[in-house]
């Protein structure tokens, strides 16, 4: 195997590892919240709390580790965060009350880093040729990663019970760190004297200069958060299509891990295409179908229909991430690829810890079907938006060459 495919899939199960354990935790959450004392009537308000904090501090640190992963070099960032994350699982194993619990999952985000330092590595080691395939390759692992985080949960928990299961996986994620330190070779490391007084001001600075930049994390944004606010409620929708409570979690979980199938089949294939054709156009046809679909959940009772019309939503999705992360390499040099991911990742998180606090308050006027059309809508909206910028672009660059001729 070329030494580039090897280590992308190395760090392509690091990822994978890594991004499920920001919701793992989410299928037992509320009983594990209800073990350390909290009270029925305010599980729900604290598990908000719990599974938004980490990504609230991840979103904030995360330019910073990128700083750090150009200066000082990428790898280091990968192992580190990787063994911070194992300790702190290890943490998550004796909280013994909800603030405790609060406290562990902010330090969580605080040590984050794995992920974008991870695709950094990719990109500058990937042949340009596969660049669209092997970052569609690490999106599939962050996507699913995020998708499976809930099933691995479930079992872990079943077969350890909560506390243990978090145990397990401070080791598995220990595993995935080694397994970089063994076989993971970034080659040439940050350049400590160039980048030596770059800083999260400086790199915002950085990053207001490029247009293009800017707006790939808007997209990112607005992109996480369409799509989060709907998480505080699947799990009873499920149950209510599957007509009790019980089960309601496992039936879950194998939902998400086929929406996760999805995103590791489809965002490999949407980054071909789109360095076949035009990362831009692949970009506004996902968004645009993908909120098609998800708007049609509006209308869907009965819980087989359901998981074909996820798959699908999930299938169309999965080539969103990978076309930004490509437009934005595309579009940064390689001095500022670490600090690059590093936005990415916040803007991801900020729409992740944003989308299921917006879905929670429109819950409150609004049922779980209407919720579906408003994400829907919101990705429709935002694919036009693409697909009209992109237009005029095209535009005048003809207008720009005709004058020229």
């Amino acid at each position: 195997m070329e030494p580039w495919k090897r280590t992308m899939w190395i760090l392509f199960g690091g990822v994978l590892l890594c991004s499920s354990s920001y919701t793992m935790s989410v299928p037992f959450l509320p009983l594990f919240l209800l073990d350390l004392g909290v009270d029925q009537g305010s599980v729900n308000m604290w598990a908000g709390i719990v599974y938004s904090s980490a990504f609230l501090i991840g979103a904030i640190m995360a330019p910073f580790w990128g700083s750090l992963a150009d200066r000082y070099g990428k790898r280091k960032m990968v192992i580190r965060a990787g063994l911070s994350i194992a300790v702190i699982y290890a943490l998550f194993s004796i909280v013994q009350s909800p603030w405790q619990l609060v406290g562990a999952r902010l330090l969580h985000g605080f040590v984050g880093g794995f992920v974008p330092a991870s695709m950094a590595i990719v990109a500058s080691k990937t042949p340009e040729q596969h660049m669209g395939w092997s970052l569609g390759m690490m999106q599939a692992g962050t996507m699913s990663g995020g998708i499976l985080g809930p099933l691995f949960g479930g079992i872990l928990a079943e077969w350890f019970g909560f506390r243990m299961s978090f145990v397990v996986a401070a080791g598995i994620i220990l595993l995935a760190s080694i397994a970089v330190i063994i076989w993971v070779d970034e080659g040439k490391t940050g350049n400590t004297t160039t980048n030596a007084r770059v800083g999260v001001l400086q790199t915002w600075k950085e990053a207001s200069r490029n247009k293009t930049l800017l707006l790939m994390l808007l997209l990112l944004f607005v992109f996480q958060l369409s799509i989060n606010m709907i998480q505080p409620f699947l799990t009873l929708h499920i149950a209510a299509l599957q007509g009790k409570l019980q089960g309601a979690v496992l039936t879950s979980g194998i939902i998400f891990s086929i929406i996760g199938i999805a995103g590791i089949v489809a965002s490999p294939f949407w980054g071909r295409i789109g360095q076949k054709y035009s990362y831009t156009i692949i970009l506004s046809i996902c968004l645009l179908i993908a909120g098609s679909v998800g708007s049609t959940q509006y209308f869907v009772q009965q819980l087989w229909l359901f998981t074909v019309v996820q798959f699908i939503f999930g299938f169309f999705m999965a080539g969103v991430t990978p076309s930004i992360n490509t437009m934005v390499i595309n579009n940064t040099d390689a001095g500022f690829r670490g600090r690059s991911f590093g936005l990415t990742t916040s803007a991801n998180q900020f729409g992740a810890m944003a989308g299921p606090l917006i879905g929670g308050v429109l819950g409150i006027g609004l049922n779980i079907h209407w919720i579906f059309v408003v994400t829907g809508m919101t990705l429709i909206g935002t694919g036009t938006v693409v697909y009209l910028s992109s237009r005029r672009a095209k535009q005048k660059d003809e207008q720009l060459g005709a004058s020229i001729h």
